[in-house]
């Protein structure tokens, strides 16, 4: 209150003394432009600007608010722009998050123009109608994707490699990563995508080439990575021997042993590519380069698959084989599969008494069908046809198993005339 009393005493004060400065001297002031001539008192000339400086602060203030308010507005329709395109965007995730694909994909496109970040919205709409078959709709989509961020180009062209192996345009879908290899060689999830697209173009010689960088690269697990040599190895090992019709047997188990012997050696002593180069050798014909391999394998690596396999084959020397397999009775006396096979073997050298014994020891140790088939079969060429009735009887669970539980007649059961 004291500070306005004082402010209207100087005004008060300051007026009665420009009052009489005004009626003392009134002042002249000429404003003069070409012909025109303006004159009027000093004070008046005051007045006179100061009321312009007025009006002139006060226009500026107004064109200012005017200019900050286009502003604003536009600010405040950007924001609800974006805050719109946020929700649809949000919602169209949630669809896609929950298969509605139809609605996913209206969303994410409608809110990519104005989304925080188009590149998402392309993208995940892409996958909507990749998922209802629209592959037009899905390819103009990546393209709108690669135009929204060009530095993205690496993870597009990762999602459209992608669909084109699950549309199998696989001869597309490799030009996409061997390009996209070339941008990033050392990409792990590139170089698995590569992967799925040789075995599904069974190019083999382009995978075998592409296991050392996934090795290198870490880009598989160390059990996924030695699946995928031994299916490479395998396929190689078979398309050694597809050669044309007519091509003699040595021909084609040369072309053979060489693929296998230009296996990295760590493989060449795995039991799953062994195995199966022994069965394409069999195959062909070529038992006895066979059994000197399986000989081998069995000794560094005891497996009794392998020990099976080593019964069925004839090597180039049957005595020598059979003494071998007899060597492994003192680590594997009751083993059922060696036991098969020694008695696969005392045939083959016509070892008939021994033959018999080692197949009764085997389904001892393990009834099966296999081995009985086996044993039945040499006691009928021997004539030894009771022996073998009472065989069929004794173990004709091993032959029925599965079968369901019926009613049976008793022994001496006659037959009704029908």
């Amino acid at each position: 209150m004291k500070r306005i009393f004082i402010l209207l005493l100087v005004i008060m004060f300051a007026g009665t003394w420009l009052g009489q400065k005004m009626i003392q001297d009134s002042g002249y002031t000429l404003l003069a432009y070409g012909q025109t001539t303006i004159e009027m008192s000093l004070w008046v000339f005051m007045v006179i600007a100061v009321a312009l400086f007025f009006a002139l602060h006060w226009g500026l203030n107004l064109l200012s608010r005017s200019l900050k308010s286009g502003t604003t507005l536009r600010l405040w329709s950007g924001s609800r722009k974006s805050r719109i395109a946020h929700n649809k965007t949000l919602k169209g995730l949630i669809a896609l998050s929950e298969g509605n694909w139809w609605k996913a994909q209206r969303l994410l496109t409608l809110s990519a123009d104005n989304a925080d970040l188009p590149l998402i919205n392309y993208l995940a709409a892409a996958r909507a109608a990749q998922e209802q078959g629209d592959d037009d709709v899905c390819d103009e989509l990546l393209q709108k994707a690669r135009a929204s961020a060009p530095e993205a180009e690496t993870a597009i062209g990762i999602f459209h490699a992608e669909t084109q192996l699950s549309r199998g345009q696989l001869e597309p879908c490799l030009a996409t990563l061997l390009n996209l290899r070339k941008r990033s060689p050392k990409h792990s999830y590139v170089l698995k995508l590569l992967r799925k697209a040789y075995i599904q173009l069974e190019d083999w010689q382009a995978l075998k080439a592409l296991i050392p960088e996934l090795r290198k690269q870490k880009a598989l697990k160390p059990e996924k990575l030695t699946k995928t040599e031994q299916l490479c190895f395998q396929k190689l090992l078979e398309q050694s021997i597809a050669l044309p019709d007519g091509t003699a047997a040595e021909d084609k188990r040369k072309a053979l042993g060489e693929t296998w012997h230009n296996m990295p050696s760590q493989l060449t002593n795995d039991n799953v590519l062994a195995r199966h180069y022994t069965t394409l050798l069999v195959d062909i014909g070529a038992e006895a380069k066979a059994e000197p391999v399986l000989k081998g394998l069995i000794k560094s690596q005891w497996d009794d698959e392998l020990v099976n396999l080593y019964g069925r084959i004839e090597g180039g020397n049957p005595k020598k084989q059979l003494d071998t397999a007899r060597s492994w009775l003192k680590d594997y006396p009751l083993n059922p599969d060696l036991l098969l096979t020694l008695g696969r073997l005392s045939q083959r050298n016509e070892h008939w008494g021994k033959a018999i014994t080692y197949f009764e020891q085997s389904l001892e140790q393990s009834p099966r069908a296999e081995t009985l088939s086996e044993l039945a079969r040499l006691l009928n060429n021997l004539g030894e046809t009771d022996k073998m009735r009472a065989l069929m009887e004794r173990h004709l669970g091993v032959i029925g198993g599965g079968l369901p539980a019926l009613p049976l007649p008793s022994k001496g059961t006659k037959i009704a005339a029908l």
